[in-house]
């Protein structure tokens, strides 16, 4: 008998004889009909944890993590509202089931084991993945949750207070909601969940409002590594701006009670807390794992005994609610009723094609009121009157912070946040005078940890906001990279594009500042980025483009909810001359307001027909500024700057090197994992030859006299010119 079946027949013979668990009596004010349906939604959490087994070993269902010994969640749920937008824990189905009771029409059972089937007709992921997760419960899908969704709920939470002062086109969650985020014991101890927590307290401690309620699922081991006893309460009971609270996830009574005082705690205050309910685990770890090969058998029965089904049948024995024997009917009419429905679910149509699995990574569209951009009135105001002014060239710098002005000016949903953003104007100025123009709700400052940043902007872009967070440099998003990845990316792709997570995420990188950083401030290398489906990766190399394609990306993230990257070359933020002193050959006008380059648009400049010259960035800058010695060499050149790294312009590229005896790619990238790969063999792809790269070096960069060192340059330009000629 494996672990499972071990359960089932103790949980049938003790209550049978009457055979119960020791434990408090029932007390609190949890009523007797709410009582029975927190029993109903445990067991059938319990059953669909063992058709999930079977689905499994029969070769209909696949991997999936139970929830048994987690059934004293749904006397949380229960003191919820289905308004409180809930980030789970891969163990709570019990309190989506729980949650379901509280909102008419829903099928719950159904529900779940199409997701166990991997069925397309699966209403929260399309097939995709097993998740937890309902649009219709207010449960926005996790996947993998190893505290990578604490800093999104953090966001969730602070747009509440958010929204209530500047409600948003697209608002989703009412006023007085909260947010209720749940992990293991196991998931407290990670660096991501750490900077949750202390993000949460750090910002309350300020009087923001943070309602919201973390939920420890404490267990007592992850995977096979025991917490040690008592860690999570001397860790958490007395952290400063974090309320805490304890219940026995066992006594769904005192759960029940428990969670009502820590949600109107949340609710009424608007601070977080931090509920520690003790569980055990049942089954083990996930799938077949067996919990006897790093677990002495007598810790694996002793945990067995103390089964929350077993304890639920006692209290509510005890409280006159339910009889032992009404319990154990119920309990095998729900194991058979799951039976039956899976015996449906798996006959249910799956996926089978590539074109049906990504059908969700792109989101849909929506609808957003039309605007004609701010008015000269609003434009005076902060500024953007003097049309004289604006017509003068300008560095790129200056062009962004513009660009940034008029679309906040535009778009009252529209946040900035990141490390400095707001009072200094950020690393480079970029958005200097946005706060003061603006507000710090609008502009905010954040502390110092990227993983915050991000899953901040996650978080509001879930309630209507079109957050633009800023990374302060590219090195320093791989602090965070797994929010992109790992989260925001993913979204829509496993809520089947019920969910979105809109946002224009601007990062200053790449290379060739002379002073500053060496590789830590100076990062040349995409492909974390360019790696991430469904991601738009967008790179400027003028402020006029940038003005234009910054435009672009807002109207991505706003009307089609994309994840945008737009990368900010920090050489050319300054830039004014291209070939000779004070000649202001690379500062731009500010281009009119509506005025905007096409998603998947690229530049060319030159017509030239015997080499075309493929880049971005700095390198279009470089290429620029080479141009002059290649054409007297004899070699009619154009220029193609490609301004979108991902996903590449393929058609638009195509077109625009058309007629051209060579091709020469510059990327300022590494020759391992840069766009000049992809270049390289879409050409090849396309049956166009005749075509070499110059890229940097697969090293990291240094700081001194070296800092373009390993870089391409206008004369390795030339000279990789003058090998085709």
């Amino acid at each position: 008998m494996d672990r499972a079946e071990i359960v089932h027949e103790n949980f049938l013979r003790r209550v049978a004889a009457h055979d119960f668990p020791a434990g408090r009596v029932p007390a609190g004010p949890l009523g007797r009909e709410q009582a029975v349906a927190l029993f109903r939604a445990g067991c059938l959490s319990r059953a669909l944890d063992r058709t999930s087994r079977a689905m499994q070993k029969a070769g209909q269902g696949f991997y999936t993590i139970g929830s048994s010994g987690h059934e004293g969640l749904a006397a949380i749920a229960a003191a919820l509202r289905p308004t409180d937008m809930a980030f789970l824990h891969y163990r709570d189905a019990a309190f989506q089931i729980a949650r379901a009771d509280q909102v008419p029409g829903q099928t719950i059972a159904w529900d779940m084991l199409l997701s166990f089937a991997a069925s397309s007709e699966d209403p929260i992921s399309g097939g995709r993945h097993k998740v937890l997760g309902s649009k219709a419960l207010n449960i926005p899908p996790q996947t993998s949750t190893i505290a990578s969704h604490l800093p999104k709920a953090v966001g969730a939470a602070y747009s509440l207070g958010l929204a209530k002062r500047r409600p948003p086109e697209h608002k989703q969650l009412p006023d007085d909601a909260i947010v209720y985020c749940s992990f293991g014991d196991a998931s407290a101890n990670h660096s991501t969940a750490q900077g949750a927590f202390n993000t949460a307290a750090w910002t309350s401690y300020q009087s923001v409002p943070m309602p919201l309620l973390f939920v420890c699922e404490d267990n007592g081991i992850g995977i096979s590594t025991k917490t040690p006893k008592g860690w999570i309460a001397a860790s958490f009971a007395h952290r400063p701006g974090l309320k805490y609270f304890h219940c026995d996830g066992l006594d769904i009574y005192e759960t029940f009670r428990v969670a009502q005082e820590a949600a109107e705690y949340v609710r009424t205050r608007r601070k977080p807390a931090f509920l520690h309910v003790r569980t055990v685990r049942l089954y083990g770890h996930a799938g077949a794992d067996l919990p006897t090969t790093y677990m002495a058998r007598e810790e694996v029965e002793a945990e067995e005994a103390n089964d929350p089904l077993l304890h639920s049948v006692r209290l509510l024995d005890q409280a006159g609610a339910l009889s032992p024997d009404e319990a154990l009917t119920i309990y095998k009419d729900t194991l058979a009723r799951t039976d039956r429905i899976a015996a449906e679910a798996v006959k249910r149509p799956r996926l089978t094609d590539a074109a049906g699995v990504m059908a969700s990574l792109i989101p849909p569209k929506r609808a957003c009121k039309p605007s004609n951009g701010p008015s000269a009135e609003a434009r005076a105001a902060v500024g953007l009157g003097d049309e004289k002014a604006l017509a003068e060239p300008q560095p790129m710098s200056r062009i962004l912070n513009w660009a940034m002005t008029d679309l906040m000016l535009t778009h009252g949903e529209i946040t900035l946040m990141g490390e400095d953003v707001g009072r200094k104007g950020g690393v480079y100025g970029v958005t200097q005078k946005l706060q003061s123009l603006f507000g710090p709700d609008r502009v905010i400052d954040t502390l110092l940890d990227e993983q915050a940043i991000l899953g901040l902007a996650i978080g509001l872009g879930q309630n209507g906001f079109l957050p633009m967070p800023e990374i302060q440099f590219l090195a320093y998003l791989h602090n965070a990279e797994d929010q992109i990845r790992g989260e925001a990316a993913t979204l829509s792709f496993f809520s089947n594009g019920q969910y979105t997570n809109p946002m224009v995420l601007r990062i200053a990188g790449l290379g060739y500042q002379k002073g500053f950083g060496g590789h830590f401030h100076n990062d040349n290398s995409v492909g974390v980025l360019r790696d991430i489906p469904g991601l738009i990766l967008a790179v400027p190399s003028n402020g006029a483009d940038g003005a234009r394609m910054l435009r672009e990306c807002v109207r991505l993230a706003r009307e089609e909810q994309r994840v945008v990257v737009f990368l900010e070359p920090i050489a050319l933020y300054p830039m004014r001359d291209l070939h000779a002193d004070k000649d202001a050959g690379w500062m731009t006008r500010y281009p009119k307001v509506g005025e905007t380059i096409p998603f998947g648009e690229v530049g060319v400049h030159g017509t030239g027909t015997d080499l075309a010259i493929v880049t971005f960035g700095n390198g279009y800058y470089l290429s620029r500024q080479a141009e002059p010695r290649i054409n007297a060499a004899g070699l009619k050149t154009r220029i193609i700057d490609l301004r979108w790294l991902a996903p590449l312009p393929e058609d638009s590229l195509i077109k625009a090197v058309e007629g051209c005896k060579r091709i020469l790619v510059v990327d300022e990238c590494r020759l391992s994992g840069g766009p000049s790969e992809a270049l390289v063999t879409l050409f090849n792809e396309r049956g166009i030859g005749n075509v070499s790269r110059i890229a940097s070096e697969d090293s990291f960069i240094a700081t001194g006299p070296a800092y373009a060192a390993t870089m391409p340059s206008a004369e390795s330009i030339y000279q990789a010119a003058m090998k085709l000629k």
